[in-house]
C-alpha cells in the first residue's frame, strides 16, 4: 500500500458486508492524547488513542474485550467487540469495571466502498494475516506491530519486516 496513511499500517476489519463495504481501524498510528482530551465529560482514564483512518475523523470509535458488559457491542471476534453503548462504557470506567487494557480509541476510521476492499486484495495491496485479538490492546507494541506481525508470518515475509522504512538507510 502505497498511501501514506496505511504505510506500515496494521488494519483490524471489523465489518464486512459484499454489498456495503467495510470498516476498519488501524492499530499502530497512536495519537498523543488521552480520550478525556477529546470527550467531553469522560472521566478520567489513562487510554490510548489511536488513528483509526482517514475516514470521518471528527468521530470517536471504539473496541474493546468486554462485550458481554457493553450492550450493542459488535462481536467481531472472539476477544474483540466494537463498539456499543457509550453511556455503558463510561459508567463502566467510572465504577473501575473496565480498565485501559480493555479497551481500544481510534479518530477516525479506515473503510471501503463495496468491493473496493476486494479489489485492493487481488491487487495485492494487503498482506493477510490471522488478527490476534491482543494486538488492538497491547499498547506498548504497537510501535513495532508491523514488524512483529509480518515476522510471524514467516517465510519471506520476515524479511520484508526488517527492511528499514527508507531503503537509503539500507
Amino acid at each position: 500500500m502505497y498511501d501514506s496513511t496505511f504505510k506500515r499500517a496494521v488494519v483490524t476489519i471489523c465489518d464486512y458486508k459484499p454489498n456495503d463495504g467495510a470498516i476498519g481501524f488501524i492499530l499502530n498510528k497512536p495519537i498523543k492524547m488521552q480520550i478525556a482530551e477529546l470527550v467531553a465529560d469522560f472521566p478520567e482514564f489513562e487510554a490510548h488513542v489511536s488513528y483509526g483512518g482517514p475516514v470521518s475523523t471528527d468521530t470517536i470509535h471504539f473496541v474493546h474485550n468486554v462485550g458481554e458488559l457493553i450492550d450493542n457491542s459488535v462481536k467481531v471476534m472472539p476477544g474483540l467487540y466494537w463498539g456499543g453503548d457509550f453511556n455503558k462504557l463510561k459508567f463502566l470506567i467510572r465504577s473501575e469495571m473496565v480498565s485501559p487494557e480493555n479497551v481500544r480509541f481510534f479518530v477516525g476510521y479506515s473503510g471501503w466502498e463495496p468491493d473496493q476492499l476486494n479489489g485492493e486484495l487481488d491487487a495485492e495491496s494487503w498482506i493477510i494475516s490471522e488478527m490476534d485479538p491482543n494486538y488492538a490492546f497491547n499498547n506498548k507494541k504497537n510501535k513495532n506491530l508491523w514488524r512483529d506481525v509480518l515476522t510471524l508470518k514467516g517465510d519471506s515475509y520476515s524479511v520484508i519486516a526488517q527492511m528499514p522504512e527508507r531503503n537509503s538507510n539500507n
